[in-house]
C-alpha cells in the first residue's frame, strides 16, 4: 500500500473517531456504521482519482459528486431520477428532511431519536467533514489544518452533550488527529527523507525548507488541542423545552421498555414567567374541594451535580391500568381521590404529561410511556400534548404535622441516592442550612424552618428578571443576593435539605391556575413553577413551597413546634427594611389573590441583580488543559520519540568527512534499532558484517533488502577501519527498504508493537540516566574539598 493510500485511510479513520463525539446525542447509534460505509466510499473515490491521476480540483469534485449520489441513494431514492441521479425534487426533499431534523433537534432532549432528518444531519455532516479532511490532508498534503474541521465536529458535539464521559470522546478525537499527523509525516519520510526536519543546513546555520511547515503544523496541532479543551467550556448546552410550546422531553422505547431523559428546564421556565401575554396552556376541571391548591407536575429533577438539578435517566414501561401506591405512603395517612380533566392548548406541544401528583390512573389517547420512579408519563416517538384532552385520577394526600414529625428514617438506598451533594457545593450552603434549622428536633421541623426562611423570615424577594445562574457558586450567590424566582428558591431549599440528610428533589410543572366563571381553572404560561419535594417515610414525596407570593403553602406545614412559623401569604416577601423602593415589585405586598386577578405589576427591572457564574480559577483550567494534553501524549510518547529519532538519523547531514562519518554511524544505529523494534535484539559483541548476516537470517529478508543491509554494514566498516573512508550514497534509502521488508513480513501484533511500543525507545531512559549520572559527577567535582587542619601547625 502506498503512503498516500495509508494517509487517506488515516484521514477517514480520524474523521470517524472525531464523529464518535456525536454518539451520546442520538439513539440508536447505528448511524455511525452508515456514516463509516459512506466515508469509505468517499475515500476510495479519492484514492482512485489520485491514482489516475486527476487534477486536485477534479479529485475533490469527484468525491463530492459520489458523496451526493450516495446520500441520494440512501435518503432520497424515491425522489431521484432512476433512484440515483438527484434532481430538483431531490434537493427539495433534502431541504424538507433538514428542516425536520432541525425541528427534532430543538424538540427532543439528549439522546434524541434517530429520525430521518437527524440521521441526514449527522451522516451528511460527517461526510462533509470527511471530504474537507481528505482534501486538506491527502489531496493538498497539509494534515495540520485538517484538525480544524475535526475540531469543529467535536466542539459541536461537546457543546450539546453534558454527559460524564465527554472527556473520552475528546481523547478519541485527539488520537485520530495525532494519527493523521504521524501518517503525513510517514508519507513525507518515504518521499523526502525528513519528517520533522528540513533540508541540509550548514553547521551553526538556521534550518531551511520543510522545517517551517513542520513548525506551523506543531503550532496548529497544539492550538487545535487547546481550543478543543476550552471551547466546550464556553459553549452552551441544550436548555429549555419542558415548558415552552415546542416541548423538549423525550421518551425513547419500543413500547414496553427503554430509557428516558430530559433537558434542564431553567431558561425555558424563566422565559415562560417573563412573557408579555399570559397565554392559556391548560384548561382544568376537577372535583377537588380546593382547585386553587392543585399543582400540575410535569417531571421531577433528582440528579444534583452541584451546578444544577436535572432529571436522571430512567427506565420506562408501558402505561399501567392502575398506578401503584406512591413510594413511602402508608395506609394511615388521610387521602382523598380526585378526578381531573385537563385540556391542552392546540399550540402547546409538551412531551411530558402535566398531572396532579400522585396519579393513580390516566386515560389519554396516543402513544405514552410510564416512568415509575417519578410517576410521570412521557410521549414516545413524537407523541405530545398538542390539543389533547385527558382524564387523571389522583390522590390528595393530607398528612398531619404530627405524622411528618414522627416519620422514621427512610431506607438506606433511598437516603443515599437523594441526599447526595457533590464536594464542589460551597460550604456556605450547608452552613446556612444548619444555622436556619438550629434547635430542630426532626427533619420535618427542619423542612418547615427552611420553607419559612425563604418565604417569610429571610428577607428574600421574588424577581423573575434575575439570571438563572450556573456554576458551583450559583446557590451561594442566591443566598447572598436574596433575589430570584421559583428556580432559585426550590433549588436552594432542596440542596440545603440534602445537606441536612433529608431526601430531596425538585418538581417542575404549573402552580394552581386561575378559577373561571364556568367552573374550570385556567393555567397560563406565567403559572410555570418549580418547587421542592422532600421525602418522609410513611408519607412519601411531599411538596413544600419556599417561593414567596407563588402558589400556596401546604396545610401540613402548620406546626405547633416551637421556633417554626406558618408562611402567611398576606405578608410581604421583601426584606425587613421599611424604606420605600425605587419601583414597585411583585414581591412586595402582592397576595396570591391579587396576582390571580392580574392587578399586580410585573417585576421591575430596576435593581435587578444578575448572578455571576462562578467557575473554576484560571490556573485550574490550565492544569486541566495540561492534563488533557498529557493523557493522549504520554501513551504515544515512545512512538513519537522513535519518529523523531528516525527523522534525525536519516535526515540531511554535513557533507564534510566528519559529517559523512557521523551520518553513516547514525544510519547504522537506526538500522539496528529498527530490527530491534521487530524483535531482533542488538548484539554489540559482533562486527557490523556479522550483525548484518544475523539480521538477514532472523528477518528472512529478500535479496533486495539483504543487499541493503550489507551495503550499510560495509559503509560502517569503512568508517571504522579504513584509513580514508569512501562516502556511500543512499544509506537512508537502504534503511527504509529494510524497514519496509520487516514491516511486510511481520504479523499485525508485531507491527503494532513496533509502532506504538518500540523496544528501542528504552534508549531514551538510558540517555536520561546517563545525563543524570554525568550531572552528579560534575556536581561532585565542582564541590570544594575541605582539608582538616594539621595538629602540628602553629
Amino acid at each position: 500500500m502506498s503512503g498516500r493510500a495509508r494517509l487517506a485511510l488515516t484521514a477517514a479513520a480520524a474523521t470517524l473517531m472525531a464523529s464518535c463525539a456525536l454518539l451520546p446525542l442520538v439513539s440508536p447509534r447505528t448511524w455511525l456504521l452508515q456514516a463509516a460505509f459512506l466515508v469509505a466510499i468517499q475515500t476510495g473515490v479519492g484514492a482512485a482519482a489520485r491514482r489516475v491521476p486527476l487534477a486536485r480540483p477534479l479529485t475533490v469534485a469527484a468525491q463530492a459528486l459520489v458523496s451526493l449520489l450516495a446520500l441520494t441513494l440512501v435518503f432520497a431514492r424515491s425522489h431521484a431520477v432512476l433512484g440515483l441521479i438527484p434532481g430538483p425534487g431531490t434537493f427539495r426533499y433534502f431541504a424538507d428532511l433538514l428542516q425536520q431534523g432541525s425541528e427534532d433537534v430543538s424538540r427532543y432532549a439528549i439522546p434524541a431519536p434517530l429520525s430521518d432528518g437527524i440521521r441526514l444531519m449527522v451522516v451528511g455532516g460527517v461526510l462533509i467533514v470527511g471530504l474537507i479532511v481528505d482534501t486538506l490532508a491527502v489531496t493538498f498534503r497539509s494534515a495540520a489544518p485538517a484538525g480544524l474541521p475535526l475540531l469543529a465536529l467535536y466542539s459541536v458535539a461537546a457543546g450539546l452533550s453534558d454527559g460524564p464521559y465527554d472527556w473520552l470522546w475528546f481523547l478519541v478525537a485527539a488520537a485520530g488527529y495525532l494519527m493523521l499527523l504521524l501518517a503525513e509525516g510517514r508519507d513525507r519520510l518515504s518521499q523526502w527523507g525528513r519528517v520533522f526536519g528540513g533540508v541540509a543546513r550548514s553547521p551553526g546555520g538556521p534550518e531551511l525548507g520543510a522545517v517551517a511547515p513542520v513548525r506551523t503544523g506543531r503550532r496548529i496541532g497544539f492550538a487545535v488541542l487547546g481550543v478543543a479543551l476550552f471551547v466546550p467550556l464556553a459553549m452552551p448546552s441544550i436548555e429549555g423545552g419542558l415548558l415552552d410550546g415546542t416541548g423538549a422531553g423525550v421518551g425513547v422505547g419500543s413500547g414496553n421498555g427503554g430509557t428516558i431523559s430530559a433537558v434542564n428546564p431553567l431558561v425555558s421556565l424563566r422565559d415562560s414567567l417573563n412573557v408579555d401575554e399570559d397565554r392559556q396552556v391548560l384548561s382544568v376541571r376537577t372535583n377537588s374541594d380546593d382547585p386553587t391548591d392543585m399543582y400540575l407536575r410535569i417531571v421531577s429533577l433528582d440528579d444534583f451535580d452541584g451546578t444544577t438539578w436535572k432529571p436522571a435517566q430512567r427506565h420506562i414501561t408501558g402505561v399501567p391500568d392502575k398506578f401503584p401506591t406512591p413510594a413511602g405512603l402508608s395506609g394511615d395517612v388521610k387521602r382523598a381521590t380526585v378526578r381531573t380533566t385537563i385540556s391542552a392548548a392546540d399550540w402547546y406541544a409538551q412531551d411530558w404529561l402535566p398531572m396532579p401528583y400522585p396519579p393513580s390512573e390516566v386515560r389519554v389517547a396516543g402513544t405514552w410511556r410510564y416512568e415509575p420512579v417519578g410517576m410521570t408519563l412521557v410521549g414516545d416517538h413524537g407523541q405530545n400534548t398538542r390539543g389533547e384532552t385527558y382524564q387523571v385520577t389522583s390522590l390528595n394526600v393530607q398528612p398531619t404535622a404530627e405524622q411528618l414529625a414522627a416519620a422514621p428514617e427512610p431506607a438506606a438506598a433511598l437516603r443515599k441516592e437523594y441526599t447526595k451533594v457533590p464536594s464542589s457545593l460551597p460550604s456556605v450552603v450547608a452552613r446556612t442550612a444548619r444555622q436556619v434549622t438550629a434547635g430542630s428536633s426532626s427533619h420535618y421541623e427542619q423542612a418547615v424552618k427552611l420553607q419559612d426562611y425563604f418565604a417569610v423570615t429571610g428577607g428574600f424577594q421574588y424577581d423573575t428578571q434575575v439570571a438563572v445562574g450556573r456554576g458551583e457558586g450559583a446557590i451561594a450567590n442566591f443566598l447572598k443576593q436574596k433575589r430570584g424566582f421559583c428556580v432559585h428558591f426550590s433549588f436552594a431549599m432542596a440542596a440545603m435539605a440534602r445537606t441536612l440528610g433529608i431526601p430531596a428533589r425538585v418538581a417542575v410543572g404549573f402552580a394552581p391556575g386561575t378559577p373561571q366563571a364556568d367552573g374550570s381553572v385556567s393555567v397560563g404560561l406565567k403559572d410555570a413553577h418549580a418547587w421542592p419535594e422532600l421525602y418522609f417515610e410513611g408519607v412519601g414525596w411531599t411538596r413544600f413551597e419556599p417561593t414567596p407570593t407563588r402558589g400556596t403553602a401546604p396545610s401540613y406545614t402548620v406546626s405547633d413546634t416551637p421556633g417554626s412559623s406558618v408562611p402567611n401569604e398576606a405578608l410581604p416577601s421583601t426584606a425587613t427594611s421599611t424604606a420605600p423602593s425605587a419601583s414597585a415589585s411583585e414581591s412586595a405586598g402582592c397576595t396570591p389573590q391579587l396576582r390571580k386577578q392580574g392587578v399586580c405589576e410585573s417585576p421591575s427591572a430596576v435593581g435587578t441583580v444578575q448572578q455571576s457564574d462562578s467557575g473554576p480559577p484560571w490556573w485550574q483550567l490550565a492544569l486541566w488543559a495540561l492534563a488533557g494534553l498529557a493523557v493522549p501524549v504520554v501513551p504515544l510518547s515512545p512512538m513519537l520519540y522513535r519518529k523523531r529519532v528516525r527523522a534525525r538519523r536519516l535526515g540531511a547531514h554535513d557533507r564534510s568527512p566528519e559529517g559523512v562519518a557521523a551520518h553513516t554511524l547514525a544510519v547504522w544505529q537506526e538500522l539496528t534499532d529498527t530490527v530491534w523494534d521487530f524483535g531482533v535484539p542488538p548484539d554489540d559483541s559482533q562486527t557490523p558484517r556479522g550483525t548484518a548476516a544475523r539480521i538477514v537470517l532472523l528477518g528472512r529478508l529478500d535479496p533486495e533488502a539483504e543487499a541493503s543491509v550489507h551495503r550499510v554494514a560495509d559503509a560502517v566498516e569503512q568508517v571504522l577501519y579504513a584509513p580514508r573512508p569512501r562516502p556511500a550514497a543512499g544509506l537512508a534509502d537502504d534503511v527504509r527498504r529494510v524497514t519496509a521488508a520487516f514491516n511486510d513480513s511481520a504479523g499485525v501484533p508485531s507491527r503494532l508493537r513496533a509502532l506504538f511500543a518500540p523496544r528501542s525507545a528504552v534508549r531514551a531512559l538510558w540517555a536520561a540516566s546517563a545525563w543524570w549520572e554525568g550531572l552528579r559527577e560534575r556536581a561532585t567535582a565542582a564541590r570544594p574539598t575541605l582539608r582538616k587542619p594539621s595538629s602540628q601547625e602553629g
